[in-house]
């Protein structure tokens, strides 16, 4: 039976002034799946505000964590942007969700679409060794609006550099030119084969199956570009190669 328990936050990481990253320790949190969510929440007058967040940490972490935006309107991201270390808040348990490796059917290769904070999921997966035994490629394609909206470059690079041969980081940057990534959407670069060619992988229904997460325009639009691909979606009845998991 899903409840609120209490935790407390243990640190924070601010990648700029409107994208943060919240640690926090909660003893008797339950064991969850990489890739799966909860409900984060704050306590005001009696009721708790709360929205789904995807767990950034790997299973085995010794905090939970969640990378938000505070959106100016919303009821309780710009309150989460206020908490400091030492701050209580409130988490649902279990964690819950399909967005996981043991969902994902056998390949050779993974490929993981995220946008903004929809990289959170594949961040706490590629933090398992499921995820290293389960493929011979893994790659992370991630897009921001601006360079400065990629986080967690210190933790990729470490991957980059403990499996070099296997892991390959994609960044997509929508709004500025950079030397050394892509500029556009994912979907488009998809279809012209660019980024496949930038890391000189083949992403075909045969040898491959791909996780989104993230903005619904990518999610739709690399959903009609996979489809054209020849790969469908996967099912538990009807299994394919397109695993994916919509944020809003």
């Amino acid at each position: 039976m899903a409840q609120w328990l209490d935790a407390k936050v243990a640190g924070r990481t601010d990648w700029n002034d409107h994208l943060f990253s919240l640690q926090f320790e909660c003893a008797d949190f339950p064991s969850f799946k990489a890739g799966q969510f909860t409900k984060i929440g704050v306590e005001r007058d009696g009721k708790i505000l709360s929205r789904p967040y995807s767990l950034v940490n790997g299973p085995e972490s010794q905090y939970l964590e969640i990378i938000a935006v505070p959106v100016a309107e919303g009821l309780l991201s710009p309150k989460l942007h206020q908490l400091q270390v030492g701050d209580e808040l409130k988490i649902m348990a279990p964690a819950t969700g399909f967005l996981i490796l043991d969902e994902v059917p056998a390949s050779q290769d993974l490929w993981l679409l995220a946008t903004g904070t929809g990289v959170g999921p594949f961040l706490s997966i590629l933090q398992t060794e499921q995820a290293w035994q389960k493929y011979q490629h893994i790659v992370l394609v991630y897009g921001a609006r601006f360079n400065q909206d990629l986080a967690y470059l210190p933790l990729i690079t470490r991957w980059q550099a403990q499996y070099p041969e296997r892991f390959h980081f994609v960044p997509v940057v929508s709004r500025e030119s950079t030397d050394g990534q892509l500029q556009g959407r994912i979907p488009p670069l998809l279809e012209s084969q660019r980024i496949q060619q930038q890391i000189n992988l083949s992403l075909t229904a045969q040898n491959s199956q791909v996780m989104l997460c993230g903005n619904p325009d990518m999610i739709n639009d690399s959903m009609n570009i996979l489809t054209a691909m020849g790969l469908s979606k996967h099912l538990r009845r009807s299994p394919g190669q397109i695993s994916m998991e919509r944020y809003w």
